[in-house]
């Protein structure tokens, strides 16, 4: 009897294995089975009668931003709510992001292979999410999928440690590129770049000119600058590399918060094979992020990341993986990432990214002019035509060190960045700076190297803060100007950076 049994049981595990395999072919197949009618909708029918609907404008969306009213304690002990002009390093959280994310957790469990209703719940949340992030870049399965990484700076570095197979494999840069999109690359293979004009602009024809001349593999550009705020037009730079037989990959940390991007050209040949972005940049500082890119293009590359979730079978000898996306997704999902993504992308999509430029135009129109009425003042980038340009702003002030300046304007209640951004050959092209120089500042305090102070917008920042800035900037110059600094350490820093 007890015989009969085990085997009747080994019988029942085999069979079961068996339907739970035919379920995930048939899944992997495309026949995917129904979804858990388990997993309970957002809210109920009683709430849903109940809630009123907030709609998210341009003129509210200061209400909707967690902490940018709240006083803050400055050196001298005071408090008061400070202009934060630092956006383009990363955005304060949304208050509905940070909802939902609570929200959400509370119906948390592990993605993907748990047997519970909460890793129901959390795993459709999880793999419905991709599908928002296709749509929020004008593309679509299965010619693109959507992989979650930690950052822009953690996508491209998968990208990179996929893609490139030689040594002898030739990718195409620009001089504007963040070290996260020049970086990457250095190390795996020979790059090549393409520079900027006087103005710090691509050079368009130059890139044409490298891509007739080198065998590229991929062209590899930033969607606007952290530094400029330039603009780039991808899809002509795509329509070029595709040319050539090149392949285009686009770091697009600046632009997902200020400007729509679609993944589709007006051709095919101008259609963007890679795009990689954060989610802090986008008011939802969780972590996260996303490369959006060919899904038959990624299913063919191993990233150097491995662990559990990557893989379909192991054994003793051999290992299967999985196609892409969850190929690079090994480990423990960021499930917070992922939920405040998908809610960060529909606030944006309502407040309209054709309100969110406008908005932006205004406010770096009314700071260049005020900037511009300040002696010593050495703006950089074009201040004529700022039409190709997010909300970035780079200055210097010939007779006081940047990082004076910076480091006062902060004390007075006005934070921005200082330094050269993570984008020095840019920036040391915009300054004059010889590469020969920037060397003698080699182990240097990061205060005494060359470099500007940037202003960025975020959409909840207004004309009346552009105005306090310009104020302090007033009262901060007016005190240094009038001191004497004899025998202080402030005569160690070179106005002049």
């Amino acid at each position: 009897m007890k015989k009969e049994l085990i085997k009747t049981t080994s019988l029942m595990l085999a069979l079961g294995m068996s339907i739970a395999c035919f379920a995930s072919c048939a899944k992997a197949d495309g026949n995917a089975m129904p979804a858990s009618s388990a997993a309970p909708s957002e809210t109920s029918s009683a709430d849903s009668r109940t809630e009123t609907k907030v709609s998210y404008t341009i003129e509210n969306i200061r209400r909707f931003m967690v902490g940018v009213d709240d006083p803050v304690e400055l050196p001298d002990g005071s408090k008061k709510v400070i202009v934060n002009f630092d956006n383009a390093a990363t955005t304060p959280a949304l208050k509905p992001v940070m909802e939902e994310v609570d929200t959400k957790l509370k119906t948390y469990g592990s993605i993907g292979r748990g047997f519970s209703a909460k890793s129901n719940i959390s795993t459709e949340i999880y793999e419905n999410t991709r599908d928002k992030v296709l749509s929020f870049v004008n593309c679509s399965y299965p010619d693109y999928t959507c992989v979650y990484v930690n950052s822009t700076t953690d996508g491209l570095n998968k990208l990179a440690s996929a893609l490139i197979t030689s040594k002898k494999d030739i990718v195409l840069a620009t001089r504007m590129e963040h070290h996260s999109n020049d970086l990457s690359w250095r190390d795996r293979c020979k790059v090549i770049y393409a520079d900027v004009d006087d103005q710090g602009r691509i050079k368009y024809d130059e890139i044409e000119n490298l891509l007739k001349k080198n065998k590229v593999k991929y062209v590899t550009v930033t969607a606007a600058s952290n530094v400029t705020g330039y603009v780039t037009d991808v899809h002509r730079i795509a329509r070029m590399a595709h040319k050539y037989g090149a392949k285009i990959i686009v770091d697009g940390a600046q632009i997902v918060a200020h400007r729509s991007f679609s993944m589709i050209g007006n051709s095919p040949d101008e259609n963007i094979d890679f795009f990689v972005f954060s989610a802090h940049k986008m008011y939802s500082p969780y972590g996260g992020g996303a490369i959006v890119g060919l899904t038959d293009e990624l299913g063919k590359h191993m990233p150097k990341f491995y662990g559990g979730g990557t893989v379909d079978i192991v054994t003793d000898n051999t290992v299967t993986y999985k196609d892409a996306p969850h190929l690079y997704e090994a480990g423990s999902p960021n499930y917070p990432g992922v939920v405040g993504l998908g809610k960060s992308i529909d606030v944006l999509n309502e407040v309209g990214f054709e309100n969110i430029s406008a908005h932006e135009q205004k406010l770096m129109k009314k700071m260049i002019d005020g900037l511009k009425q300040r002696k010593n003042v050495v703006i950089y980038g074009d201040t004529d035509d700022i039409s190709d340009r997010v909300g970035v702003i780079s200055f210097n002030f010939t007779d006081i060190n940047s990082a004076l300046l910076a480091t006062k304007l902060a004390n007075a209640g006005a934070g921005t960045r200082r330094g050269a951004f993570c984008a020095h050959p840019y920036v040391w092209r915009l300054m004059g700076v010889s590469n020969e120089q920037a060397r003698i500042y080699e182990g240097c305090d990061s205060a005494k190297t060359p470099g500007m102070i940037r202003v960025s917008f975020g959409i909840y920042n207004t004309e009346e803060e552009v105005d306090e800035f310009l104020r302090l900037l007033d009262q901060t110059l007016e005190n240094y100007r009038n001191t004497n600094h004899e025998g202080t350490d402030e005569e160690d820093f070179d106005p002049a950076f």
